[in-house]
């Protein structure tokens, strides 16, 4: 089977299963694991996916998504071009276990895909503590941007023992447009690598000095690579998570 991967999380997926000699082609941002995705044709970023040339590849099933605002569009034209597809829209965790579970029975190794799943489920148990630390997890700075009600992080925080301070409200993710009261400041900044996130970004925004997170300097980062991938490595997110409820508790 010929396959090619648009987005991150399928790529990582499709690796974890074991199946990265079936990929003939993924988007650019697909950079893990590096060792095995670093000579494959790299096709243009997720919104600005060379449809033309994945058909050029003659793929047995292209795997993309809809995570990002706009992926709508790619997914249209790569219909319109004739591939076949299967399409991921996960909205909470167990729809993240649910896509592993489609993707590895496309692949022929659905055994593998109920292993990894296994494995993520033990590998983030769920944490009942006295109290829960509040935490925003900003996906931009300016305007924030964070994950709402129907958000696989949502489910990462509340089991790492924390509570997603903008989880209650509807919607993938939402627009903060004033400050919230926040334990823990998490930057996850979309398409920023972490050693460019900068606490005092968040710190010096104005309005937002009285925040618990500000004021007790408790702006912390998560590579993105962790959080907005829904594959195997939110389980390095929800470690991290982990690891800030305990500060901060």
């Amino acid at each position: 089977m010929r396959v090619f991967s648009h987005t991150c999380s399928n790529t990582e997926i499709v690796c974890a299963l074991g199946c990265a000699h079936l990929l003939v082609g993924i988007d650019t941002d697909s950079d893990h694991p590096a060792d095995l995705v670093a000579t494959l044709p790299k096709l243009g970023r997720d919104l600005e996916l060379d449809v033309a040339a994945v058909a050029t590849l003659k793929p047995d099933l292209v795997l993309t998504s809809l995570t990002v605002p706009g992926h709508e569009r790619i997914v249209e034209a790569l219909g319109n071009a004739g591939l076949n597809t299967l399409v991921m829209d996960p909205r909470n965790l167990e729809d993240v276990y649910k896509n592993i579970g489609e993707i590895a029975e496309a692949l022929d190794v659905s055994a593998r895909g109920n292993k990894l799943v296994s494995a993520m489920r033990a590998d983030m148990p769920p944490v009942t503590p006295v109290a829960r630390t509040r935490i925003l997890v900003e996906w931009w700075p300016k305007p924030v941007i964070a994950p709402a009600r129907e958000s696989w992080v949502t489910d990462l925080i509340h089991l790492a023992g924390g509570e997603n301070i903008t989880g209650g409200r509807e919607g993938k993710s939402v627009e903060v447009p004033e400050p919230v009261a926040a334990d823990v400041i998490v930057m996850s900044w979309c398409g920023v690598k972490e050693d460019k996130y900068r606490a005092d970004v968040v710190a010096r925004r104005g309005g937002w000095s009285d925040v618990p997170a500000v004021k007790h300097q408790r702006i912390y980062p998560i590579t993105e690579a962790f959080l907005g991938r829904p594959g195997p490595r939110l389980v390095e997110g929800y470690k991290a998570l982990r690891r800030l409820t305990s500060v901060a508790s």
